[in-house]
């Protein structure tokens, strides 16, 4: 068989309610030469039948079925039978751009330096999308360059899952893994590791779903404290893996979370930088607060920045500019 363009790379369990306008998307795009491996994660509705239904009718689509053992074993069996260049992650209760495939392929052809896409993404319905999301998506619509994904990508996950389109021999030898937080954050985060460019598309090519129901509200892998103790598990192995100590500007709720997961990984800071004035000259388990001024004076080689809001870290990396740290190397922000 000649090998498809792209593999969509498609898990569902008990999608039945969200998966017919799905696969419709995909059925429709404007770049025909795909196939869509669709894995049912032991569902206990119709959505096999809808899938056996779709691939009687357009052999591009495939239905793999598994065990109920869920999304991490899903994304594991159908990488395996992905044969396409690429390979596009979708959601069943989300909806493609017609053009997203055809334009994600031309950008990944066309620069062999990037492993991987992303696009930028519209919520839907409207009436339930809440303000913290509405405010994610807005700092998402900063993050294009390779650049963008990498400086940013300790703040939240820089690029919609469902969105990325990933070279199949990059999805394949990395994979995904269960460590008990976001399989999705867990492989950006390894992407950018081991030295793979990751850009996003700046058109809004994925309709994002957004619902009570969904994987990131109701499982304890995306509860809030399992993105902390990802991000301190790869600061902890490569930001801050040839030293234990490090200065942290930040204890409001985020850097306090992120104090306590790193220092559960042997990393302790020798300072805290705070504004707050009724907390300089005070300690934080045994960590002096100083002022940002004291940075000059200490030069610390490992600067963790966690403070919430985008004007406020701007402001940061400018002063630490201004003092002569480079971002990436003296410090990082990680919200």
């Amino acid at each position: 068989m000649n090998r498809p363009r792209v593999s969509v790379l498609l898990p569902a369990r008990d999608a039945a309610d969200t998966l017919s306008p799905c696969l419709r998307s995909i059925a429709r795009q404007t770049l025909p030469d795909f196939e869509c491996i669709v894995v049912d994660d032991g569902s206990r509705d119709a959505t096999a039948e809808q899938v056996a239904d779709v691939a009687r009718q357009d052999p591009r689509f495939r239905l793999v079925a598994s065990p109920r053992r869920g999304l991490v074993h899903a994304l594991q069996t159908g990488l395996a039978e992905c044969r396409g260049d690429y390979v596009a992650r979708m959601d069943a209760d989300d909806v493609m751009h017609r053009a997203r495939l055809a334009r994600q392929v031309v950008r990944l052809d066309a620069e062999p330096g990037l492993s991987g896409v992303g696009t930028r993404v519209r919520l839907f319905p409207s009436g339930a999308v809440r303000d913290g999301m509405r405010r994610y998506r807005g700092w998402l619509d900063g993050v294009l360059s390779p650049e963008d994904v990498a400086r940013e990508a300790f703040v939240e996950c820089p690029i919609v899952h469902p969105t990325l389109c990933l070279r199949r021999e990059v999805a394949q030898t990395l994979g995904y893994r269960d460590l008990g937080w976001p399989e999705d954050y867990d492989l950006i985060l390894r992407l950018l590791a081991a030295g793979h460019a990751l850009a996003v598309l700046p058109e809004r090519l994925l309709l994002w779903r957004e619902h009570e129901g969904r994987l990131s509200r109701t499982h304890a892998s995306y509860a809030q404290p399992r993105f902390v103790a990802c991000k301190a598990a790869f600061l902890a192995e490569g930001f801050l893996g040839e030293a234990d100590d490090y200065v942290l500007w930040g204890h409001g709720d985020t850097g306090r979370a992120l104090r306590r997961a790193l220092a559960a990984l042997g990393k302790r800071p020798t300072h805290i930088v705070e504004l707050h004035p009724g907390r300089l000259g005070q300690r934080i388990h045994g960590a002096p607060v100083v002022p940002p001024d004291a940075l000059r004076a200490l030069r610390p080689p490992r600067i963790l920045v966690s403070v919430a809001g985008e004007k406020p870290r701007g402001e940061i990396r400018d002063a630490l500019a201004a003092m002569g740290f480079d971002e990436g190397r003296h410090y990082l922000c990680a919200a």
